[in-house]
C-alpha cells in the first residue's frame, strides 16, 4: 500500500507539498498540484482518514453502530448506509455493540476520538443521555425515539399482517413471539399482532424472546416442550423463525400442513431455508439508504421535511404457510 512518502518521491516534491495538495491548504503551483495528483492516481494512494481528520479537525468518517452483526438483518441495513455514503465520498467506521451498553458507550467514545462527522445507530439505548450529549448529528435506524431523527419500518402494520395471514390460512392455536421489551419497533409489531388475534378470537400464547442468534435455538426447543399443540407461530424475527422451523422438522412436525410459521425481516437466508420461509419484509437496504440521506441533510443543515420516516412492510409468501384463495 502506497504511503504519502511514496507519492512525494514519485512527484519529486516534499511530503509537506503533498499534504498541502491533499488538504487544499496553502499555496501550491498548478503544475506541482498536477504532478502530485498524477502520482496519487498512478500509485492508487488512499489518504489516512484518521490522520487527515486530526490535521483538519474534520473528517469524512461516519460512525455506524449495530447491535449484533451475527443477525443478517443488520448487515443489510449497513450495506444501504454504506452505498449511500460512498456515493458522497464518505466512509464508515462500524461498531458491533453485542447488545451491551458498555460496548455501545465504548464505541461512541471511539467514534468521537476518530472525529466522525455523524452517527447512525441501531442502538438498544435510544432514550438515554449518551446521544443527547453528542455535538454531532445522530440518526436512529430501525429504532424509534422522540429525541432524534429516525428511520424505521411500520411495525404495527407488520404485526397485523402476520396475524391476519396466519389466521386466514387456518391456524387456530398460535404462538406469538414477543421481541425485546426495550425496542419500541418490536413492541409495535407485537401490538399489531395481538390486536388482530384478539379481533379474530383465536387461542394464542405469548412467548417473550430476544433477537439474538444465541438464544434462538434454546427458545425453539422450549416452545414445543411447553406448547406441543400449537399449529401456528408468528416469530419475532427470521432468526427465531429459522430455529423454530429446524426444531419443528426435527420433532416430526409437517410444515405447513401441521404447523405454519411466519418470520419477520426477510433476511436473505429466508428464501434459502427448506422449506423457504414466509415472512414480513422490512426494506432493510432501503432503510439504510434513507437513514444515510437523512444524516447527510442534518450534516449539511438542509431543511428536514420528516424527522421520523416510517417505511412500508409487506407479506412475502413462501412455503411455511398454506396456500389460500387470493381473494379470501
Amino acid at each position: 500500500m502506497a504511503t504519502i512518502r511514496d507519492v512525494a518521491k514519485k512527484a519529486g516534491v516534499s511530503v509537506a507539498t503533498v499534504s498541502r495538495v491533499l488538504n487544499n491548504k496553502g499555496y501550491t503551483h498548478e503544475d506541482t498540484r498536477k504532478l502530485v495528483n498524477e502520482a496519487i492516481k498512478e500509485l492508487n494512494y488512499k489518504p489516512n482518514e484518521v490522520a487527515r481528520s486530526l490535521f483538519k479537525k474534520k473528517s469524512r468518517l461516519i460512525g455506524l453502530l449495530l447491535p449484533d452483526i451475527r443477525n443478517p438483518f443488520f448487515p443489510e441495513l449497513a450495506r444501504g448506509v454504506e452505498d449511500e455514503m460512498q456515493e458522497q465520498g464518505l466512509h464508515l467506521i462500524i461498531g458491533n455493540a453485542d447488545e451491551k451498553t458498555e460496548k455501545e458507550i465504548d464505541y461512541l467514545q471511539t467514534f468521537k476520538q476518530n472525529n466522525v462527522i455523524g452517527i447512525i445507530t441501531a442502538t438498544n439505548q435510544a432514550e438515554t443521555s449518551y446521544y443527547d450529549n453528542l455535538s454531532i448529528p445522530v440518526v436512529f435506524l430501525d429504532r424509534t425515539t422522540i429525541s432524534h431523527p429516525s428511520v424505521y419500518a411500520d411495525g404495527l402494520e407488520g404485526g397485523r399482517i402476520a396475524a391476519h395471514e396466519i389466521i386466514r390460512r387456518g391456524s387456530k392455536r398460535i404462538a406469538l413471539l414477543r421481541g425485546p421489551v426495550e425496542f419500541q419497533t418490536a413492541q409495535d409489531r407485537f401490538k399489531g399482532a395481538v390486536d388482530e388475534l384478539c379481533k379474530a378470537n383465536v387461542d394464542f400464547q405469548v412467548i417473550t424472546s430476544s433477537f439474538s442468534f444465541h438464544d434462538a435455538e434454546v427458545m425453539a426447543k422450549a416452545l414445543f416442550e411447553k406448547y406441543p399443540e400449537i399449529d401456528g407461530v408468528i416469530a419475532s424475527n427470521d432468526l427465531s423463525a429459522a430455529a423454530i422451523l429446524h426444531e419443528a422438522l426435527r420433532i416430526g412436525r409437517s410444515i405447513p400442513d401441521d404447523l405454519q410459521i411466519i418470520g419477520y425481516d426477510d433476511i436473505p437466508l429466508s428464501k434459502l431455508l427448506y422449506p423457504p420461509l414466509s415472512t414480513i419484509r422490512q426494506p432493510a437496504y432501503d432503510m439504510g439508504r434513507e437513514a444515510a440521506r437523512l444524516l447527510l441533510k442534518l450534516m449539511n443543515k438542509k431543511p428536514i421535511v420528516e424527522n421520523n420516516i416510517q417505511m412500508p412492510v409487506s407479506f412475502i409468501e413462501r412455503q411455511t404457510t398454506r396456500k389460500v384463495d387470493k381473494n379470501g
